[in-house]
């Protein structure tokens, strides 16, 4: 049978659309495959992005737990010769821990490398420098993971690691209770007056003064509230928290000071009672207030410096 003209056309019509709808199909196919696949690398990607971020924020957490632990150590009455290596031993033993957790949770692979403790430009924080690999699949995260770790709210250790459990200083009521433990620290010196710091307190927990310029300790009111509140001071003589640890009342380093306060009815000249004067500079002052049990004893440099002037009342 013949065909004309008009089938021809009808056929290859038939055919053309035939073809591209095959074509059209393998497109629609080839594009959900894509998008599923994209997808699913889009979500891989996103989950691992998880795991990176989840453990950068615990590791600061576990940073100033590691921090706390050392302090504990100079609390149960054992002396610390190098801090930034303890902190760091402490700090590598539970990553090695957490570690594990994460590849048990997350089928992970996680390495890691406390590589320094350091001061930084600020005495109320820390720097800590971790070597970090993370891998899973065939993504992986390399970097030196560096937290700011606040030392705030942490205990002072300074004078239980300087005077030791044994001289009788007491902690309670978030003070230093010193009893007769820093007189006896003034006898074995040969310092003046020890008996003007017989039953001393000194703040406990470590806290920012709010009060700057310092100078303000001047006004009305602030110094009462300072010494109420327990505030510690940004100080050039100061001890940072690393060298508190170790016992050393002074560093080359820029730490911090605090008062200790006497409560004595004597006006006899005795040491300045700022603490790394105590403990280490050892240069005498004078009561602010000689009628005053509870005066402070400062030289004229630190009245200078938080604007006290003598014969005033604060």
């Amino acid at each position: 049978m013949k065909i004309d003209s008009k089938g021809n056309i009808i056929i290859g019509s038939t055919a053309i659309l035939i073809v591209v709808l095959l074509l059209l199909c393998i497109f629609i196919v080839t594009t959900l495959n894509y998008i599923e696949h994209g997808n699913i690398d889009f979500q891989s990607n996103d989950n691992f992005k998880y795991i990176v971020e989840d453990y950068s924020k615990n590791l600061e957490i576990v940073e100033r737990e590691s921090l706390a632990e050392v302090t504990q150590k100079a609390f149960d009455g054992w002396p610390i010769f190098n801090s930034e290596k303890e902190i760091k031993n402490k700090l590598d033993n539970h990553l090695k821990e957490i570690n594990v957790e994460y590849e048990k949770k997350y089928d992970v692979k996680i390495t890691s490398e406390v590589l320094s403790v350091e001061n930084s430009d600020s005495p109320w924080n820390l720097l800590f420098k971790v070597k970090l690999n993370i891998q899973k699949d065939d993504e992986s995260y390399s970097d030196i993971v560096e937290k700011l770790v606040s030392v705030e709210g942490l205990r002072d250790p300074l004078p239980i690691a300087k005077l030791t459990v044994a001289s009788g200083i007491l902690t309670y009521g978030n003070k230093y209770h010193y009893g007769t433990a820093l007189a006896g620290y003034m006898v074995l010196h040969n310092l003046k007056s020890p008996e003007s710091y017989i039953e001393a307190t000194a703040p406990l927990i470590i806290k920012k003064c709010p009060y700057d310029p310092y100078t303000h300790h001047g006004d009305p009111g602030v110094l009462k509230d300072c010494l109420k509140n327990g505030y510690f001071h940004e100080s050039a003589d100061g001890s940072c928290y690393l060298c508190r640890l170790e016992g050393d009342g002074k560093c080359p380093h820029y730490g911090f000071e605090v008062f200790i306060q006497t409560h004595t009815p004597l006006k006899n000249e005795s040491l300045s009672c700022s603490d790394h004067v105590v403990f280490s500079d050892h240069y005498n002052g004078q009561k602010i207030d000689e009628n005053d049990w509870n005066s402070l004893i400062l030289d004229s440099s630190h009245r200078k410096k938080y604007g006290l002037i003598e014969n005033e009342t604060y």
